[in-house]
């Protein structure tokens, strides 16, 4: 059975692979067999993670809200892997947390272009290579903000709500060519960002335990193995899902 789990020889980029849910997918994929390459804007916590992440890790500096920069990443990961990408992790994410009426045109675009445009982006130009893998896996980041609302979230929440339809159309369109998209829907998971979200709102910490069955707040490292199992033969029928990574969060009535 271990065989359908073997990632061995091939090639995984995940964006903001260099911390939180990023990084914890990236190890269990490692952790797999999978050749990782992540990205990040730091380079000194790029540099922290090919250090956890193990020999023959690659890291690149890249804005990926910059419209050229998705292309160029593409080509520099081919070209450091002859040519082979077989696993594409669209993590990179951000949050501005307002209330809707108070977001300027620079804070929407900010987050849209972030969570959702430069996902489109990269997807769209790693294409032809996870055509060519035979087994092309998109794994696309939501939340559980694109299950339901929130008072503070409508430019995140418009994001990821966006990021699992865009999943469920690569699904049918790629399907044919061998490569399957799925969604993995984060609840509230310790990270940089929720952090700040807590400082914000200092009664959210025992509001999120209050609601989760399995109450506590979730680990970067509960994301290593749904992310090797999307990555691998194991899901190759699996295409057009939003998986809830959330302790319950989203079910409990």
């Amino acid at each position: 059975m271990t065989a359908i789990f073997d990632l061995s020889g091939r090639i995984a980029l995940v964006t903001g692979g260099n911390g939180g849910i990023g990084l914890g997918m990236a190890k269990g994929l490692a952790a797999c067999g999978a050749k990782l390459v992540i990205t990040g804007r730091n380079a000194e916590k790029n540099a922290a993670a090919v250090a956890e992440l193990g020999k023959g890790t690659l890291a690149f500096e890249a804005d990926l809200t910059d419209p050229a920069a998705p292309q160029a990443l593409v080509e520099k990961v081919l070209a450091a892997t002859d040519g082979r990408l077989d696993i594409l992790v669209n993590n990179a994410g951000t949050n501005i947390r307002k209330r809707p009426e108070e977001y300027s045109d620079e804070e929407w675009f900010a987050v849209i272009d972030t969570n959702l445009t430069s996902a489109m982006r990269l997807t769209r130009a790693a294409y032809p290579a996870l055509k060519a893998s035979g087994h092309g896996r998109v794994i696309n980041i939501g939340s559980m903000l694109s299950i339901f609302g929130g008072p503070l979230h409508s430019a995140y929440g418009a994001s990821k709500g966006a990021i699992v339809q865009y999943t469920k159309s690569l699904a049918v369109s790629w399907s044919p060519d061998g490569i399957t998209a799925n969604a993995i829907l984060p609840g509230w998971i310790d990270t940089e960002l929720t952090r700040g979200a807590r400082r914000q709102s200092p009664a959210l910490h025992d509001s999120v335990l209050a609601r989760t069955p399995a109450k506590r707040w979730g680990d970067p490292s509960d994301f290593a193995g749904i992310a090797a199992f999307l990555a691998s033969d194991a899901a190759a029928f699996v295409t057009g899902t939003a998986i809830p990574v959330d302790g319950g969060f989203s079910v409990h009535g």
